[in-house]
């Protein structure tokens, strides 16, 4: 079988400033003041790969390195060094809000979106209805998003994700907002795009989801690759490490 995504010996380092200037009455009052870095390894030499049509998902701790690891499979992020390849087109869900613009409407804000995802004018308004109804926000489309709660933008932003034309969608923490009913219609086109041969990577602490969906399982804790295999093994292997039991999820 194809694959979709290899990564080698990913490595991504971050510079955190311990001292912030936030005014710049800072900057001319202490204009020779050093600014002190800590290195943040957030990964450290992550190698895997997924199969094409393959259900992936990504488990990890707060700060482990998921989120880090889903950005540069995007393009957000550089790898500092290691080899990654991706192959076939790319539908990022990261994190809510990025290419949204507030003080747009929500129907503006999907064209924005469709059209820097890919889709052409036309494309757009053959799948616009069915962005609105998925989202079951069509009473509201003409209002300006910063209205929005955070549930109906989730909403809005994975309706536009599915529709766009996508071999690799990635997922992080698509279930951490909305409510129930938003949550089993996500399932739904998990299952829906599983049928359909699309490779999926999700990022999520839904343990019961992942167990449940996916083929194989990441596990990452402190930047480093800790476990790698199927769903059930390597769920066990998290919840034993973090001293939790089955039922936690």
């Amino acid at each position: 079988m194809a694959r979709a995504i290899e990564a080698q010996v990913l490595t991504k380092t971050f510079r955190l400033p311990h001292e912030q200037r936030t005014t710049i009455k800072e900057h001319f009052l202490h204009p020779f003041r050093q600014v002190g870095y800590e290195r943040n390894e957030a990964l450290l030499d992550v190698s895997f790969h997924v199969e094409e049509g393959e259900f992936f998902s990504v488990v990890g701790p707060n700060g482990s390195g998921k989120s880090t690891l889903l950005k540069i499979i995007a393009g957000i992020y550089r790898a500092d060094s290691g080899e990654l390849r991706v192959e076939g087109k790319l539908s990022p869900f990261i994190e809510l809000g990025v290419g949204f613009n507030p003080e747009l409407t929500a129907r503006d804000n999907v064209r924005i979106n469709a059209t820097l995802l890919g889709l052409s004018k036309r494309e757009l308004e053959e799948r616009y209805d069915a962005i609105v109804a998925f989202a079951e926000l069509g009473r509201f489309m003409d209002q300006k998003l910063k209205n929005f709660s955070s549930g109906m933008q989730v909403r809005l932003a994975y309706a536009i994700a599915i529709q766009v034309t996508f071999d690799i969608l990635l997922l992080d923490e698509v279930l951490a907002v909305g409510d129930a009913e938003f949550q089993e219609k996500c399932m739904e086109t998990f299952e829906q795009l599983r049928a359909a041969g699309k490779t999926i990577v999700f990022v999520s602490h839904d343990l019961g989801t992942i167990t449940h969906f996916s083929d194989r399982v990441l596990y990452i804790d402190g930047g480093r690759a800790v476990a790698l295999g199927p769903a059930e093994e390597v769920v066990a292997c998290y919840l034993d490490a973090h001293g939790l039991a089955p039922s936690a999820f």
